[in-house]
């Protein structure tokens, strides 16, 4: 796969070409269906996953019962990696939400690789960082923004990392249910509905079934107070 391009930001793309080489020469290769639980939350295991190709969920049980959106993972990504170093019970779920292909790494040969290849240890600590950013980023967000720039913030960014260009907008590659929306933004399913009705109003998103195309991404963006690259 040494041809792929990997998405932006994610572990396999910040590598160098032959560090990456070796990463993903590493674990048993595996392809399994849409809603197949690659890492289990509250497990004692410590196996990392290297998505090669399809969508993930991360979802967190909250106490009531409901699941809570944490992030989406593509191919190029890393998870598990917190348990694989600290030994710690999963914090999280991951589940595929379309035909995937991945690795099981074992942490005993991560942790040689991490050693062989230092700037592999250093891009896996940027990417630790990167994520705690965006997570405190949604904390903030649920206390300094109404719900519709939340909503606008966290679709602007879904257009970063899961856009594709068409003739008239971006499209979100990303089948999301209004219920994983509101757990991403912090906010209740009836605020994420009209916050999306206003958007359609004012021209900036349609929706369809469990998908969102943007007609006016700087606009957007302007709503979400975002500037340049934050996103």
């Amino acid at each position: 796969m040494s041809d792929v391009t990997w998405p932006y930001g994610t572990f396999l793309q910040r590598l160098g070409p032959p560090v990456r080489a070796a990463l993903l020469e590493l674990g048993v290769r595996r392809r399994v269906p849409p809603g197949q639980i690659v890492i289990h939350e509250g497990v004692r295991e410590s196996h990392l996953v290297l998505l090669e190709e399809g969508l993930t969920k991360v979802t967190a049980t909250l106490p009531d019962g409901r699941a809570a959106l944490l992030a989406l993972r593509v191919g190029g990504d890393l998870v598990g990696e917190m348990s694989a170093l600290n030994d710690r019970p999963r914090s999280a779920s991951v589940t595929t939400c379309g035909p995937a292909t991945y690795r099981v790494i074992q942490p005993d040969r991560f942790k040689m690789f991490l050693k062989e290849h230092p700037d592999a240890a250093l891009e896996l600590a940027a990417m630790v960082s990167d994520r705690l950013r965006w997570s405190n980023r949604r904390r903030i967000d649920f206390t300094s923004y109404p719900v519709k720039i939340r909503v606008a913030r966290v679709v602007a960014e879904l257009c970063r990392t899961h856009g594709r260009q068409v003739r008239d907008g971006v499209v979100i590659d990303v089948r999301l249910t209004q219920p994983e929306l509101a757990s991403i933004c912090g906010a209740a399913e009836t605020s994420i509905q009209k916050a999306l009705r206003e958007l359609r109003t004012e021209g900036l998103v349609d929706t369809d079934y469990r998908r969102i195309t943007v007609r006016d991404l700087p606009r957007l963006r302007r709503m979400g107070e975002l500037e340049a690259g934050e996103d």
